[in-house]
């Protein structure tokens, strides 16, 4: 998955970015409370970025 189009989704669903950071960004979801880094790699691995969207509890 492109990771432009994971940022999309989760922007989508209401998760802000917390910080940036030099590898990985810092993704909230402010109605849950999670944080969940994502990698700043142009193509992000499925399961990851399956794994990231359970976390913040962003509907597949």
């Amino acid at each position: 998955m492109k990771r432009r189009d994971l940022v999309r989704r989760l922007t989508a669903a209401g998760c802000m970015l917390l910080r940036p950071g030099g590898r990985h960004d810092i993704y909230l979801n402010p109605a849950t409370g999670k944080k969940q880094p994502v990698p700043r790699h142009t193509e992000v691995d499925d399961n990851l970025a399956r794994h990231i969207r359970r976390v913040l509890g962003v509907p597949e």
